[in-house]
């Protein structure tokens, strides 16, 4: 067993550079998930920065200072969001807080038309399986009310937290923006000689990275903002909000269509009951979702490394449980790094490519 370990040891790991790869990897995840929250507004601030690069990096081309480029397209970036928080975040409160009031409402008609289910079908439905239902159901209730209660309370201490990051966030933001090739040129100095692999993956992750960053801002706020016009088009209670869960259920790939799915239905299900209206909902949900599926995710993606299905659900899954939400942010990014990293370590190594690399 040990022979056949060393074997593999020596065919992949046998060129430095190979090996230096995979202790920067071990190092960058050991630190990941040992300061990851410590570490959270830098990870936020590297996430704004890689978006706003391309326009920065425009206007330097045209003559602008990077510095006054830097300024400018920040504080843009900053009354856009301005903006659209003044004019979203109180809809999308009160929606929520009006949502939440109606919830038991809509489980109480629900239980009402559970407990008809034993007499349309008496054979298939028992009483006591429905009662043993409602009761665990009504359980679970009082458990995620209790839980959100105290997310409320424990929220007030995250203020200072917030002020944080509204303050720290923009200035790193700038500070990456503006000095970005002494920030790079740094990180190349620390990095050991024995980098041809890590140069090589690196390259490739910086754009596959910045592709996927922005490609899925972009995609965020058009489905998002596509279904809170149809849903309002459509008169559906909650539009503002719902459109919201739907545009920011992109992160999450298949998983996240499929899970905000049961709000929609729920929501358009009780306001309309089985009619038309439900099914006109329905439908023009299901055509946004193909239409990003199909026409938008493509367009926006069409440089990113094709991964299968299966690989992008486990790398959610993997990621997810890892790093919480960036985890499920960047699990594409982290699945196709991995890909990456298998396809460099499998790449057969040329005779006098060590020494030519070294040189």
């Amino acid at each position: 067993m040990l022979g056949v370990l060393g074997n593999w040891y020596k065919r992949k790991f046998s060129d430095p550079n190979a090996l230096m790869l995979l202790l920067l990897i071990i190092f960058s995840c050991a630190i990941l998930y040992l300061f990851g929250g410590i570490l959270m507004p830098v990870i936020v601030a590297i996430v704004i920065a890689y978006l706003l690069d391309v326009p920065v990096t425009k206007f330097e081309t045209m003559g602008v200072r990077r510095s006054l480029a830097t300024s400018f397209t920040l504080i843009v970036f900053l009354f856009v969001c301005f903006v659209i928080s003044v004019a979203l975040v109180p809809i999308i409160s009160q929606q929520s807080v009006n949502l939440i009031r109606e919830i038991p409402v809509i489980w109480e008609s629900a239980q009402v038309w559970l407990n008809t289910l034993p007499e349309k079908y008496p054979n298939v439905v028992e009483v006591s399986y429905i009662q043993s239902m409602m009761s665990g159901v009504n359980e679970r209730v009082m458990t995620i009310g209790e839980q959100v209660l105290s997310a409320s309370v424990s929220s007030l201490g995250n203020l200072a937290a917030l002020l944080i990051y509204i303050i720290l966030v923009p200035l790193m933001v700038f500070f990456m923006l503006s000095d970005k090739r002494l920030f790079m040129q740094s990180i190349s100095a620390i990095l050991p000689n024995e980098r041809l692999l890590i140069t090589q993956v690196g390259e490739e992750m910086n754009l596959q990275i910045a592709n996927y960053i922005r490609g899925k801002v972009i995609e965020i706020v058009i489905v998002g903002a596509v279904t809170c016009v149809a849903f309002s088009i459509l008169d559906l209670r909650f539009a503002i909000l719902l459109g919201v869960f739907v545009g920011f259920s992109v992160l999450i790939p298949y998983i996240g269509a499929a899970v905000v799915t049961i709000p929609v239905a729920i929501v358009a299900l009780f306001q309309f009951g089985f009619s038309a209206d439900f099914g006109y909902v329905m439908l023009v949900y299901f055509i946004i979702q193909a239409l990003d599926g199909n026409l938008l995710v493509p367009l926006l993606f069409s440089e990113a490394v094709s991964l299968h299905p299966l690989y992008i659900i486990v790398a959610v899954l993997l990621f997810g449980g890892l790093w919480g939400f960036w985890g499920v942010f960047f699990a594409i990014p982290l699945a196709t790094l991995v890909k990456a990293l298998i396809s460099a370590w499998s790449t057969p190594k040329k005779p006098g490519q060590n020494e030519s690399a070294a040189v």
